[in-house]
């Protein structure tokens, strides 16, 4: 038996590596593959788009706030994989009655890391994992070194309309907004809070997410309107909100857009 403890502090207690896995987290899910790990995945949510065939491949348990419990119970899972955010207390609960239950918890880089690390114990894939963080350490550095010179941007991101809601403290965007040196004009607010667009005269650039809600060149448009002295551009969420292997693929995506400014 083996015991490990996952991002909110609960100990799973696993008597092997599991090869049945439930992932309903999608960045987690692409991490999966990414380990060398697709095989092992059974259940996924609708929202697992990579690798774009795997919802094909696999069995769609719902969504990330609304599972099919049954589906879940049917596929027999020796571990589940889920995230604090993401999943509902209620799914989370729901699942420990299944099989042992993975919660990550992500802010920062650094969390990302740990829950990497943890993957490599928990799938037995240390090799694997060591290879992805020393790649992405690399990625992380370079990009660091790249930062250094760009300006210091007033950013509002945004993530929703009607109501219009945006990125603020306490979450991974402002962590990788930060890292980007845009200055989140939210960073005093928690979580997602809503906004008044009126009230955006401070701000240099606001930066429209493709998900969850998905922006696209009219809302640009749109906002233009009320505020045409600020910069807007539509930019790739995925690349802002989720953790795990995406972020091999964020910082050269991040050089490209500063370098847009």
């Amino acid at each position: 038996m083996k015991r490990f403890q996952d991002q909110i502090g609960s100990i799973l207690e696993l008597k092997k590596t599991p090869l049945r896995i439930v992932s309903l987290v999608p960045s987690q899910t692409e991490l999966l593959v990414d380990l060398g790990l697709k095989d092992s995945i059974i259940g996924l949510t609708k929202f697992c788009i990579h690798p774009s065939s795997l919802r094909n491949e696999k069995t769609i348990v719902g969504g990330t706030k609304t599972i099919n419990i049954e589906k879940i119970k049917a596929l027999q899972p020796d571990i589940i994989l889920c995230n604090k955010e993401e999943n509902t207390k209620e799914i989370v609960e729901s699942c420990l009655k299944i099989a042992p239950t993975h919660v990550s918890d992500i802010f920062t880089i650094d969390d990302v890391i740990e829950l990497i690390n943890q993957y490599g114990e928990i799938f037995d894939c240390v090799s694997k994992s060591s290879e992805l963080l020393n790649d992405l350490n690399d990625k992380l550095i370079d990009f660091q070194q790249f930062i250094k010179g760009e300006k210091t941007i007033k950013t509002a991101y945004f993530i929703w309309k009607n109501p219009w809601m945006v990125a603020g403290n306490t979450t991974f965007i402002n962590h990788i907004l930060e890292l980007n040196n845009f200055e989140n004009v939210f960073g005093n607010k928690e979580r997602y809070p809503e906004v008044d667009i009126t009230k955006l005269a401070s701000v240099d650039a606001i930066l429209l997410s493709s998900e969850p809600y998905p922006f696209t060149e009219k809302h640009i448009f749109e906002l233009q309107k009320t505020l045409p002295q600020i910069k807007i551009k539509l930019v790739d969420g995925e690349m802002f909100s989720w953790y795990g292997s995406r972020l091999l693929k964020a910082f050269e995506y991040f050089k490209i857009l500063r370098n847009s400014f």
